[in-house]
């Protein structure tokens, strides 16, 4: 039997536990919606608005319209499983762990580039585990009863 790509996201979505393909097509999907919305390259949406003279037209307003369900995809699930003090205490984490990476000269302070590349990879890393957490604590629940 051949299972198609909504019966596999169903499936996915539906399994108690997480498996590695299952956060890496998290992380996949949180990638794309956060560096098609911006990345240091002229391929981001950011870019392309912004070559236009942020001049609104109905390709550009279409684009940003997908790329806002996709945030509001990834940011409600996240927020949904981890909370708004979750969010926080993960985006806390990173910037106290950059901040100590930063005190040792550890980042590349004159490449901005590699700091935004390591931004997005931040903010897309929050995001899948964000997504993901249900599935771990739904398996840490299990595990202990």
């Amino acid at each position: 039997m051949r299972l198609r790509s909504g019966d596999i996201i169903a499936e996915m979505a539906a399994s108690p536990r997480l498996t590695l393909g299952g956060f890496l097509a998290r992380f996949l999907l949180a990638l794309v919606v956060v560096g098609a919305t911006y990345n240091p390259t002229p391929y981001c949406y950011y870019a392309w608005v912004k070559s236009t003279g942020f001049d609104w037209r109905p390709t550009t307003a279409f684009a940003g319209v997908v790329l806002l369900i996709g945030w509001f995809i990834c940011l409600r699930l996240t927020l949904r499983s981890m909370g708004g003090i979750g969010f926080l205490l993960a985006n806390a984490f990173l910037a106290a762990l950059y901040w100590l990476l930063a005190s040792w000269r550890w980042l590349p302070f004159d490449d901005v580039a590699a700091l935004s590349w390591l931004g997005m990879f931040s903010v897309a890393t929050i995001l899948a585990v964000g997504m993901s957490w249900t599935h771990w604590r739904r398996a840490s629940i299990r595990g202990s009863v």
